[in-house]
């Protein structure tokens, strides 16, 4: 079996869908599969020319196909990382750089959708973005006005981008069911994959002196808020918040290859709250930080998904999460997880209610970190790879025999 993997993100590049598809793929080939990576010119990829701004993205990805010839093409689809464009007049224009891609490819596509949004959080996308260093705050403004607009009118045709996708694929994949009812078309839900603790046998203590976290936080429990730094992180309420007396706050961000974002961290002179100021991280950094923690606190504006989410439960984490309905869906399940109104106060005594009820919400992770090992993520892949191949065969074993059949009844009239 040869799969092609498609992202325009890969490591040694920034991104969460990068870090994902490298996860995914590692994981592929361990269990046997021969998996090629198409990525841009920074990726360590097999192949290469991907790029948001490259309007022939298309033209590049049916020259790979028609190069590798994979058995399955495996698209993960971040609508940006690929060219997003809104229509500004005619929704209907909305599209991306690989449309023409799905339209002409003759190889069975699988193709894992990273974002959805309902109508409210996909307006709450609309931030101040500096294109150009002369940009002053007029223009920044005047920007967002013309980008509210175009967020107005084009929810529909952004949907439809999705449902256009899972219409061509023989097979889509999402992280939640949540996602699977946004998006339709009869999504599997296969979990986000979360790594395992690379420190096995590491103390708390130990973990947060190497990362010189020990003088700050001392014996107290550490929430970890962690990712690129965006808008829709919800990190402005931080500050706002009472933390409790035995909580500490540490942050660390970073920012993406493509984002010109012009949102701030304001933290001032708080002993509660923790800025480390590492930038990316690399995995085994992660996983150090993810072992020096007791929580992930996510006050989301916006959410499709959550890689930090996952890799949190699977160093055995709970997390205190902005009432949206992707970490609803995790909170209704019992697996340590509690979400509250976006709002200082209410993740204040979110926090409280963790601390005094640790164990409970630790068990429960515990429970459910299993789901997430990634060997296991790519065995349910590879089944629905397999899946996807057998159908393939069918349907070419009946286009054969139709046209034997039609043959002999041509010859049978001609006699």
């Amino acid at each position: 079996m040869r799969i092609l993997m498609i992202s325009t993100e890969y490591p040694p590049m920034k991104g969460g869908v990068g870090r994902y598809t490298k996860n995914l793929v590692t994981s592929l080939r361990n269990i046997g599969i021969d998996v090629y990576v198409a990525c841009n010119e920074k990726g360590a990829g097999d192949f290469f020319g991907l790029d948001p701004n490259n309007r022939y993205n298309s033209d590049v990805l049916l020259g790979i196909v028609d190069k590798l010839h994979p058995d399955i093409v495996h698209v993960q689809y971040e609508q940006g990382l690929y060219g997003l464009s809104l229509g500004v007049v005619n929704p209907t224009n909305t599209s991306t750089n690989i449309d023409y891609f799905y339209s002409k490819c003759q190889i069975p596509i699988v193709t894992t959708f990273h974002s959805a949004y309902t109508f409210r959080q996909w307006m709450k996308l609309i931030v101040p973005i500096r294109k150009k260093e002369t940009d002053n705050k007029f223009h920044i403004y005047a920007c967002m006005l013309f980008d509210y607009w175009k967020h107005l009118i084009n929810y529909q045709s952004f949907n439809n981008l999705n449902k256009q996708k899972i219409a061509k694929s023989r097979a889509g994949i999402v992280f939640s069911h949540y996602l699977s009812k946004l998006i339709g078309g009869g999504c599997n839900v296969i979990y986000h994959g979360a790594a395992s603790p690379l420190s096995y046998g590491i103390t708390k203590a130990e973990a947060r002196s190497k990362l010189s976290l020990l003088p700050y936080s001392g014996n107290k429990k550490v929430a970890l808020a962690l990712g690129f730094l965006t808008a829709t992180k919800g990190w402005d309420i931080l500050e706002k918040m009472d933390v409790p007396d035995e909580w500490v706050i540490v942050i660390n961000s970073s920012k993406n290859h493509y984002s010109k974002e012009l949102t701030k961290l304001k933290i001032r002179n708080n002993k509660k709250i923790i800025n480390m100021q590492k930038d990316f991280l690399s995995e085994e950094e992660l996983s150090l930080l993810f072992c020096a923690a007791d929580a992930v606190i996510l006050p989301y504006k916006a959410c499709s998904g959550s890689g930090v989410m996952f890799d949190a439960l699977g160093h055995g984490l709970p997390f205190v999460a902005s009432n949206l309905r992707f970490f609803k869906e995790f909170s209704t399940q019992n697996f340590g997880i509690t979400v509250r109104k976006r709002d200082p106060n209410e993740f204040s005594m979110a926090l409280d209610t963790l601390g005094r009820n640790y164990s409970t919400y630790k068990q429960a992770v515990d429970r459910f970190k299993k789901k997430l090992d990634w060997e296991l993520v790519a065995q349910e892949h590879a089944k629905i790879y397999m899946k996807v191949m057998k159908k393939e065969i069918t349907e070419l074993i009946s286009q054969r025999d139709e046209r034997n059949l039609s043959n002999l009844s041509s010859n049978n009239i001609n006699h």
